[in-house]
C-alpha cells in the first residue's frame, strides 16, 4: 500500500512539474512581445491563427445570444462552446481567454503521457517524454500562446484514448470499455475529423485480438463499443447506444451474444456512413487532385484548394524529423528507442496509429507531424532511462538523466526562442475592421480572399463569400475572378455572387428534406442567363446584362498583404471551367529587396530595369516598359501618384510603391485588375465604387451597384 501511495504521489508530482514546464515555455513568446503594441488590440494580445477567429466568432455570438441567419457563425461548435464557458466563469477578458487557452489546454498532453508510462512502471520515461513532447517543434507551433485552434486538444484527446486502450488491454476491466467509448465521443465532439485515427486504433486492436488473444471476449467488447461510439451519428444518439452496450456487456446472460453485438456494431458503423469521412480525408490530403469536376449539370472544372494549402504540401526529411523530435539525431534515436520499447513492452505498439498518421506527413503535408510527436517522445526517453540504469552509481544515474534530457530539449527550446510568429493582423489593420463595423450592417458582405474571411467576420461582424472553411474551388472561383479582372466585370460578378449565395441559402432551407443537387453559383448564373458555356457567360459580364435586385451592401477589403498571395489568388479563376485547361499565368513580379545602380535597378532573380533604355530585362530578354508609376503618401496620408506612359506597345508595367519599398512588375491584365487598380493605385470607377477607408495597410470600397 505504501509503494502504491508513493507511486501515485510521484505521478502527480511529475505531471505538475511537466505541466508547469510546458506552460512556462509557451510564455516565452509573451515575454518577447510584451511591449509590442502592434500585436495588441484594446490592450490585449491578439491571436496568431486565422482559423481561431472562426471559433471566437461562435463563442462571442453564443455569449451574446444572437447571430444572423446564414452568417455561418459556429455557435454550436465544441471549441466555441468551451471558450464561452471559460469566458463566462473566468475573471478575464474574452481576448485574454482565447489567447491563453492554447497555453493551458495543450499542456494537458503531459497527463496521458505520464499515465501511459505508469502502465509499464517507468515514470521517469514518462516525465522525460512529457517534457519533450510538450514543446516539440510541431506540437509547440500549433499550440503556442495565441494559436487558438482545435489543435490545443487534438493530440491530448487521442493520447487519452491511447491510455484507455492500453489499460483496457492490460486489465480487461469494464470501466476502461466505457472510458474508451466516452473518449471517442469527446474526441469526435471536439474534432469531427477524428474518424481516421479512431478507425486506425480499432484496426490495430482487431489485429491484436485475432493474432494474440482470439478467445478473449473482452477484446470483442472493446471493439464493439468503439464501433458504436464511432458511428456517423449525432453524439446524443451514440451516447445512449454506448450505455446500452455497456449494460449488455456487464450482464452475464448476454455474454454469449458478444459476437452478435460486434457484428451489429460493424454493420451500424458502415450503414451510417462511418467510413465515408475517412475516405474523404484520404482523398483530400493523400490523393490530392488538382481539379475537382462536377458530377452533374455542366460538369464544371474547378481548381482544388488543397493544391495551395502549405500544410498539405510535401516536406523534406530534415523538416519532417525536426518537426517531430526537434533534431534529426533525436528523431533517429526516438525511432530506434520506440522499436526497443515496443520489443520490451509490446503494449506500446498500440501507439502505432499515431506514428503512422505522423509519418503521413511525408506524403500528405507537414500538419500530420504533430501526431507522431508524443508517441515517438517515448522512444528517446526510454533510451535515456535505459542508459541511466547502466550507470555504476546513483549519482551518475541522475546526472545522465538530466544531461541527456537537457540535450534533447535544447533544440526545441532554441526553436521556441526563435519562432517569433506575429499575430494575424496588426493593431492598425484591426482598427480598420473595428471602425468598419460601425458603418456596415450585419447582413452586408465583405469580399476578400479566404485567408481574411474569419477575421473579417469577427471584427467587422459581416458576412463573407469565402473563409478558412468555405474555400472549395467553386466558391473561390468568383472571388478570384473579381480580384483579378477589370472593375466593371468584377463589380457585376460581386453583386451576382452575393445575391446567388443568399438565394442558395433560401433554396436549401426550403428544400432541406429533399435530396436535391445544389449547383455552384457560377453554374446557376450560366444557366439562368441562357448560356450553355460558362466562358460565354463570363464574357457577357462586360456587356449591359440585367442585374439582380440589390438586397444588401457589398464591400471590398483589399489589404496590402494580399500582394504576397496574389499569384495564388489568380490560379482559381485562371482556367477554362468547361474543360479544366489552365490558362497561361499572368506576369506578376514583386521585389522588396532591390539595389539601384548607375544605369539599372536590380530587382533580383535576374530581373532588372534599364534606366536609360527604359526596358525590363528578364534573364537575357529585354521587354519595353509600357507604363511606369510611382506612388507615395503625402503629409495627410493621401495617396499620390506619378504616372507616365513610356512605350505604348510595351509588354510590362512597373509600379514603384515608395512607402512600401516595393516594386511591382505586371502584365496588362494584372495591371488592370481590380486589386491593383483599387488597392495599389486607388484608381477606381466612381460609378461602381466609393471609398470607405483608405489606409496604407488596407483599402475598403463600397460597391454601388
Amino acid at each position: 500500500m505504501n509503494s502504491i501511495s508513493r507511486e501515485t504521489k510521484l505521478t502527480l508530482a511529475y505531471i505538475f512539474i511537466a505541466f508547469l514546464f510546458s506552460v512556462a515555455v509557451r510564455m516565452i513568446w509573451v515575454y518577447q512581445f510584451n511591449d509590442m503594441e502592434a500585436f495588441k488590440f484594446n490592450g490585449q494580445f491578439m491571436i496568431s491563427t486565422n482559423d481561431g477567429y472562426y471559433f471566437a466568432e461562435g463563442a462571442r455570438d453564443f455569449l451574446s445570444g444572437m447571430h444572423q441567419e446564414n452568417d455561418l457563425s459556429p455557435i454550436d461548435n465544441a471549441t466555441s462552446l468551451l471558450t464561452a464557458f471559460f469566458a463566462k466563469i473566468l475573471p478575464f477578458s474574452f481576448e485574454s481567454v482565447i489567447f491563453y487557452m492554447p497555453v493551458f489546454l495543450s499542456s494537458l498532453i503531459v497527463v496521458p503521457i505520464i499515465l501511459i508510462a505508469r502502465s509499464i512502471h517507468n515514470l521517469e520515461m514518462g516525465f522525460i517524454a512529457a517534457l519533450l513532447a510538450s514543446i516539440g517543434h510541431s506540437y509547440y507551433n500549433r499550440t503556442m500562446a495565441g494559436y487558438y485552434d482545435t489543435d490545443m486538444l487534438n493530440i491530448v484527446l487521442p493520447m487519452f484514448l491511447l491510455w484507455s486502450i492500453i489499460w483496457a488491454i492490460k486489465t480487461n476491466e469494464d470501466k476502461y470499455l466505457l472510458l474508451t467509448a466516452l473518449d471517442i465521443l469527446l474526441y469526435r465532439w471536439w474534432y469531427p475529423q477524428s474518424y481516421s485515427l479512431e478507425f486506425s486504433f480499432f484496426g490495430l486492436i482487431l489485429l491484436y485480438a485475432l493474432i494474440y488473444d482470439r478467445k478473449n471476449s473482452y477484446n470483442y467488447k472493446l471493439l464493439a463499443i468503439m464501433m458504436f461510439a464511432m458511428m456517423n451519428l449525432d453524439a446524443f444518439v451514440r451516447l445512449p447506444i454506448v450505455l446500452v452496450a455497456m449494460y449488455l456487456f456487464k450482464e452475464e446472460k448476454f455474454q454469449k451474444y458478444i459476437y452478435h453485438i460486434l457484428a451489429v456494431s460493424v454493420i451500424a458503423f458502415f450503414a451510417t456512413g462511418g467510413f465515408d469521412p475517412i475516405w474523404a480525408q484520404l482523398k483530400g490530403y493523400v490523393f490530392k487532385d488538382a481539379l475537382t469536376v462536377g458530377e452533374e449539370g455542366l460538369k464544371l472544372h474547378f481548381f482544388s484548394v488543397m493544391q495551395t494549402v502549405r500544410e498539405a504540401g510535401q516536406i523534406s526529411f530534415v523538416t519532417f524529423a525536426e518537426r517531430i523530435s526537434g533534431h534529426v539525431v533525436t528523431f533517429i534515436l526516438s525511432v530506434l528507442g520506440f522499436l526497443y520499447l515496443a520489443y520490451r513492452h509490446k503494449i506500446m505498439l498500440f501507439g502505432l496509429p499515431m506514428i503512422g498518421l505522423g509519418f503521413l506527413a511525408l506524403f500528405g503535408g507537414l500538419r500530420f507531424t504533430i501526431y507522431a510527436v508524443p508517441v515517438l517522445a517515448f522512444g528517446v526517453a526510454f533510451l535515456i532511462t535505459e542508459v541511466s540504469l547502466k550507470m555504476p552509481t546513483k549519482k551518475l544515474k541522475y546526472l545522465s538523466l538530466v544531461a541527456f534530457t537537457l540535450a534533447i530539449l535544447y533544440p526545441n527550446i532554441e526553436h521556441v526562442d526563435s519562432y517569433k510568429v506575429p499575430t494575424v493582423f496588426n493593431a492598425t489593420e484591426v482598427k480598420i475592421l473595428d471602425d468598419l463595423k460601425t458603418k456596415v450592417s450585419r447582413e452586408d458582405y465583405i469580399v476578400s480572399w479566404w485567408d481574411f474571411g474569419y477575421p473579417l467576420r469577427y471584427y467587422s461582424d459581416v458576412k463573407t463569400l469565402i473563409d478558412g472553411g468555405k474555400h472549395s474551388g467553386d466558391v473561390n472561383f468568383p472571388v478570384s475572378f473579381m480580384l483579378s479582372n477589370p472593375q466593371e466585370v468584377s463589380a457585376k460578378l460581386a453583386r451576382l455572387d452575393v445575391e446567388y449565395t443568399e438565394k442558395t441559402f433560401k433554396f436549401q432551407k426550403e428544400n432541406k428534406d429533399k435530396n436535391l443537387t445544389v449547383f455552384s453559383n457560377i453554374e446557376q448564373m450560366t444557366k439562368e442567363y441562357g448560356f450553355k458555356d460558362t466562358n460565354d457567360f463570363l464574357t457577357s459580364l462586360s456587356t449591359d446584362i440585367h442585374m439582380p435586385e440589390k438586397t444588401r451592401d457589398i464591400y471590398f477589403y483589399l489589404p496590402f498583404r494580399m500582394l504576397e498571395i496574389y499569384p495564388t489568388v489568380t490560379v482559381f479563376s485562371n482556367l477554362n471551367l468547361m474543360n479544366g485547361k489552365q490558362e497561361p499565368s499572368p506576369f506578376f513580379f514583386v521585389s522588396k529587396s532591390f539595389s539601384e545602380k548607375e544605369n539599372s535597378i536590380e530587382l533580383g532573380n535576374g530581373v532588372s530595369i534599364n534606366k536609360k533604355e527604359q526596358t525590363l530585362k528578364i534573364g537575357k530578354q529585354s521587354v519595353p516598359i509600357k507604363r511606369f508609376a510611382k506612388t507615395f503618401y503625402d503629409a495627410n496620408m493621401e495617396l499620390q501618384k506619378e504616372m507616365s506612359m513610356i512605350h505604348i506597345n510595351g509588354g510590362v508595367n512597373v509600379i514603384y510603391m515608395s512607402n512600401y519599398n516595393t516594386f511591382l512588375v505586371l502584365d496588362d491584365k494584372t495591371y488592370e485588375s481590380l486589386y491593383i487598380q483599387l488597392m495599389v493605385l486607388e484608381e477606381y470607377d466612381k460609378t461602381l465604387f466609393e471609398k470607405v477607408t483608405m489606409n496604407p495597410h488596407a483599402k475598403v470600397y463600397k460597391l454601388k451597384i
